[in-house]
């Protein structure tokens, strides 16, 4: 066996797994459970907190929905949604998150789609556009915005919009 090609004991940067580490262990202490619907994060906020012992007794689930396709069949948006607004619009977003939420077990979902580019962004809807919900159980609350994070690079918008979406799974 060779020695590990990573100097610490994470794959991701540490900023997002000690925000990773603060989610698990907060929503540990009130007894609540994660969904994640993600897009253009491709994961990476479930990696996140998987990177975390105790992670289990937080994760519920994830659901990775790159596609228009998958977004309607795995979480149920409606393609009226998608067709009208667009993949990356809060409209979707908040569909995708309340999809999470009836699909898993948890207490709270969120949902990250955006532009990570460096291709498929308009003057409308910029590389570096990313859009987030969440959803609560039993809350008709819409928490849904849009955000346009630094389009420097496909990573630099994959990891702000990571540490976006762990800052909204913080009770």
């Amino acid at each position: 066996m060779s020695a590990s090609p990573f100097s610490g004991d994470s794959l991701l940067p540490d900023d997002i797994v000690a925000l990773a580490a603060r989610v698990v262990a907060e929503n540990i202490a009130v007894g609540r459970r994660v969904a994640l619907a993600e897009s253009c994060t491709g994961g990476l906020v479930a990696a996140a907190l998987t990177e975390i012992a105790g992670s289990s007794s937080v994760l519920d689930c994830g659901f990775v929905t790159y596609s228009n396709e998958a977004k309607h069949e795995v979480l149920g948006v409606a393609m009226d949604i998608i067709d009208t607004f667009g993949a990356v619009s809060v409209a979707t977003a908040w569909a995708m998150a309340q999809g999470a939420l009836k699909h898993s077990g948890a207490d709270v979902a969120v949902a990250i789609s955006g532009i990570a580019g460096p291709d498929g962004g308009s003057a409308m809807k910029p590389v570096g556009t990313v859009v987030f919900a969440r959803a609560v159980r039993g809350s008709d609350e819409i928490n849904a915005e849009e955000k346009l994070l630094d389009g420097t690079s496909r990573a630099t918008v994959r990891h702000q919009a990571t540490l976006v979406a762990l800052e909204l799974l913080l009770p």
